[in-house]
């Protein structure tokens, strides 16, 4: 099953995986509406997507959303895909109250809003899309709170899976790590990470499978599955050696 006429809405299209997803799913030769809240990045990209339709809007604001799905019709989208994130990692006696409000605004209240607003636009048999992460399937050392919201939307998209059934096919996608403008924040060596559009080519090949959760690259995801399924004891263990630590003063 191909993409070919389809309609689908991305939010976070602006840029990273998003971006790449409206490339790849424009090759395809989907009908594609793209938000997120670079207005002048959208309109380049929907100019490389075929004149794609641009609806600019930000998670974090109160409403946005909403008014964004009161101009699209009920039951006219093949799929809602939700990559729209934003991540600054370190520890949590560091954190910015102001930043770290806007992060779970835009990563969690962000998806729950997705999660209420867009099904009544989705078809029967349509697809809604969250974007997890591994992140979120432990605690990791100068993760928060990114991590800690990445594992709300994992639990998030694991109860629509069943609410939403059989009218909305509900679908999880936990990347690992992906070279993006927010990755480049990390300081230090990021294993197995790989481009946004060998993750769109993951994204796009999964959503033809059956599969609930699209995780990858699978050399690497595995490899955290494993440590989550360890006893405490032992994974606490083996994350502390991740620990990233004050300087002495």
């Amino acid at each position: 099953m191909g993409f070919s006429g389809k309609t689908i809405w991305i939010i976070g299209a602006s840029e990273g995986i998003g971006a790449a997803l409206a490339r790849a799913f424009a090759r395809e030769g989907a009908t594609l509406t793209l938000s997120a809240r670079n207005a002048t990045a959208l309109e380049a990209l929907a100019t490389d997507c075929g004149g794609a339709r641009v609806l600019p809007l930000d998670l974090a604001m109160p409403g946005a959303l909403a008014a964004a799905c009161a101009g699209i019709a009920a039951g006219s989208l093949d799929a809602v895909i939700c990559t729209a994130a934003l991540y600054d990692p370190g520890l949590i006696a560091d954190l910015d109250p102001e930043a770290t409000a806007r992060l779970v605004a835009v990563n969690l209240l962000g998806s729950f809003d997705v999660a209420r607003l867009t099904p009544p636009l989705i078809r029967d048999g349509g697809q809604l899309v969250l974007f997890g992460s591994v992140a979120g399937y432990l605690g990791l050392p100068g993760g928060q709170p990114y991590s800690a919201t990445k594992a709300a939307v994992n639990n998030l998209a694991e109860s629509l899976r069943v609410e939403l059934a059989p009218r909305v096919d509900v679908r999880l996608v936990c990347p690992g790590f992906v070279s993006t403008r927010l990755t480049d924040k990390n300081a230090f060596t990021m294993p197995a990470i790989i481009t946004p559009e060998v993750a769109a080519q993951a994204v796009i090949r999964g959503l033809q499978t059956r599969a609930f959760e699209l995780h990858f690259p699978k050399r690497f995801t595995f490899a955290i599955k494993l440590l989550r399924l360890l006893p405490y004891a032992l994974s606490l263990r083996l994350t502390a050696r991740l620990a990233v630590r004050k300087p002495d003063r």
